[in-house]
């Protein structure tokens, strides 16, 4: 279902989180100051709209109270970022969501009222760090506190077994939920191309092989047993 969104400061994460939201078909009113991101951003968003969003009267008259939620993603002026929090707090916006730029940035959010801090450098620094270190894990999201969900590289010793042999629930406490394959295929000019298929819940007798990759689900101790092995043998 399609959802309103605001987003305040259009440098490069706040229009990278515009246009994915315009991609997944919600609806964005993109807001800041500088009139060429505006411009940028003028053919995609709903409603692109150059203004001082520390300006409580001109948030109001674009209606930013109708917004579900609404996104401060205020580059290096820590001063408006929590000015603008805070009125769209006042004015009743359903859910507010802040970028921090340090910890004691993120605590004033908190306290002032934004229903979520968001570290983008940081998060990003984290799994940059973990994708060096365990290069065969390609991405690991939190679902929620303590439980996530992770695509991996099939380490070597899965390869050649059934989903029933790895039996990955009862060894690792986890769900496999997808196996992604590489399958080859000539193209119209005879060359060999490959396509990725995409196995959802895959039945007990498929069979894992060399660069499968392998989405699995559970609590955060049970996967990084599996991260384990694939960053030994992936």
């Amino acid at each position: 279902m399609a959802r309103q969104f605001a987003v305040i400061g259009l440098g490069r994460f706040g229009s990278s989180v515009a246009r994915t939201l315009i991609d997944q078909g919600h609806e964005v009113l993109a807001i800041d100051e500088n009139e060429e991101k505006v411009a940028e951003m003028g053919d995609l968003a709903a409603q692109a709209v150059q203004l001082d969003a520390t300006d409580e009267k001109a948030l109001r008259a674009v209606g930013i109270e109708d917004v579900d939620v609404a996104i401060v993603a205020i580059g290096g002026d820590i001063q408006a970022s929590i000015l603008i929090t805070l009125l769209l707090k006042e004015i009743g916006v359903k859910e507010v969501v802040a970028k921090a730029l340090n910890a004691r940035h993120g605590r004033i959010l908190q306290k002032i009222g934004a229903d979520k801090v968001i570290f983008p450098e940081r998060e990003m620094g984290e799994r940059l760090a973990q994708i060096l270190v365990t290069p065969s894990v390609l991405e690991q999201i939190e679902l929620a506190p303590g439980h996530s969900i992770m695509e991996i590289v099939a380490p070597k010793a899965f390869v050649g077994k059934t989903v029933r042999d790895l039996d990955i629930r009862a060894k690792y406490g986890a769900n496999m939920i997808t196996i992604k394959k590489k399958v080859p295929h000539l193209t119209k000019t005879g060359e060999t191309d490959f396509v990725e298929t995409v196995n959802i819940a895959p039945k007990a007798e498929d069979r894992i092989e060399k660069g499968d990759h392998l989405v699995v689900i559970g609590k955060d101790e049970h996967l990084a047993k599996l991260k384990k092995l694939s960053s030994k043998e992936g």
